[in-house]
């Protein structure tokens, strides 16, 4: 199965705070999408995470998007909407001793993000298909496929509105 791994466009956000579950808007969704449907193979169907920053771009690529909500980002719970540097630090630390396993306060870890991820993408029965979806969702289903450990999982960067396309077996 080939997937086209589409992270969202840059969410309407100040620097510096944590985001992950906040439903924002995104920056250039139409220029983004347009430049997207022109690379991607036409007619593929197309999932999205319920997030507008995702479900505004999945629109531009299809006029149906499926929604799917175990593409959401990772839920950072009580550091939502807090500037990083706010986090407690101590919090942080565990975070980077546990990259796979920590959960923040209230959220939920990567390696759980992993398990919702891989269980959508489990479920998929078509030949092709585009995922927009976030950072983590990509990193965490990149991680398990490459089969890298925990440790290297921050290493595994997407930028606003790329597309990572994969070749997944069944």
């Amino acid at each position: 199965m080939i997937l086209h791994l589409i992270r969202h466009p840059k969410p309407v956000v100040e620097a510096g705070i944590c985001y992950g579950r906040l439903d924002l808007e995104a920056e250039n969704a139409a220029a983004v999408g347009e430049s997207l449907r022109a690379a991607l193979p036409p007619g593929l169907p197309v999932w999205s995470s319920p997030l507008r920053r995702c479900l505004t771009l999945a629109e531009y690529l299809h006029p149906a998007p499926q929604i799917d909500e175990r593409l959401v980002e990772m839920d950072f719970g009580s550091w939502e909407g807090v500037r990083w540097d706010d986090v407690p630090r101590a919090e942080l630390d565990a975070w980077a001793a546990d990259v796979a396993g920590y959960a923040p306060p209230g959220g939920e870890s990567p390696r759980a993000v992993q398990r919702r991820a891989l269980a959508f993408v489990a479920s998929l029965t078509v030949p092709e298909a585009v995922i927009v979806t976030h950072a983590g969702v990509i990193r965490t289903l990149l991680a398990h496929w490459q089969q890298l450990p925990p440790a290297a999982w921050p290493q595994l960067v997407f930028p606003y509105g790329s597309r990572t396309t994969v070749e997944v077996p069944r």
